[in-house]
């Protein structure tokens, strides 16, 4: 005779914060729209709040898990819901282009730890061609980061290697209420929209990744600092941009015209 799954502890180092209001559950499964015949992946579905109504809409579902104590909890919650494929590991190891398997594109949903997840989002960004959107739950504070623009306090690294790729709508907001243990903190939803084309060509990637960390490693320096082992301060002038500037104020192009110049090729137009 089976019995029913024992109540699951959150994990510090997991930062695991289950979600349990079914209002927000409902408006995140609202904003996925998830459809019969999608590859849809799940990135630590946790006690499958989101996960067994992401199931049954879409039929068969994968799912990144890291806790190997709460898969048992999620297998007995969608049971009957449809074909869950678990994969059991970290999801910063996963090599999110493997797993399409045929032209279907695939779509990204979860509650990100808050302690990783901004490395989870850089990992994401490298399987950006593969994935049609995202759909995550994250601190207030990071998707405040994400969707800034030039001249915001939040304005730094992480929003400009998004909008690189990515266009990010901001969609709603998430008290700890929702959650347990509730955080201690406000989170937020956002949807992540691949560019069908990069704003920075393949070949310039390395270049720009590298501008724009070393541009924001120092915020209140001027980029004639803080990018002085890449460019001297005629470079970034003939990539025209002010030297005694900081990267806050720059906007995409101008980091864009900058990494073309750390390349050693000429501006693009």
């Amino acid at each position: 005779m089976s019995t029913a799954p024992t109540p699951h502890q959150a994990r510090k180092r997991f930062g695991q914060h289950f979600l349990h209001d079914p209002s927000v559950i409902a408006r995140i499964i609202a904003a996925v729209r998830p459809q019969p015949g999608e590859h849809l992946i799940e990135i630590g579905p946790g006690l499958g709040a989101i996960t067994r109504p992401l199931l049954a809409a879409c039929g068969r579902l994968e799912a990144v898990e890291l806790d190997r104590d709460v898969i048992p909890h999620l297998e007995a919650r969608c049971a009957g819901a449809g074909e869950l494929l678990i994969h059991r590991a970290d999801a910063l190891e996963v090599d999110f282009a493997t797993l399409r398997q045929d032209e279907r594109p695939l779509r990204l949903v979860g509650n990100l730890p808050y302690n990783i997840s901004t490395p989870l989002l850089f990992h994401f960004l490298a399987a950006a061609d593969h994935i049609r959107d995202m759909h995550f739950m994250l601190q207030k504070e990071v998707v405040e980061r994400m969707a800034a623009g030039p001249g915001s306090s939040d304005y730094g690294r992480l929003s400009v290697m998004l909008a690189a790729r990515c266009r990010v709508v901001p969609l709603f907001e998430i008290g700890p209420g929702a959650f347990s243990p509730p955080p201690k903190v406000d989170s937020a939803v956002v949807r992540l929209q691949p560019l069908a084309t990069p704003a920075v060509p393949a070949a310039l990637a390395p270049n720009f990744a590298e501008v724009v960390r070393l541009a924001f490693a120092q915020r209140r320096k001027t980029l004639r600092n803080t990018l002085r082992p890449l460019l001297d301060a005629a470079a970034i002038e003939a990539a025209g941009v002010d030297p005694g500037a900081r990267a806050e104020t720059l906007d995409l192009a101008a980091f864009v015209r900058l990494a073309s110049r750390a390349a050693g090729a000429s501006s693009p137009d």
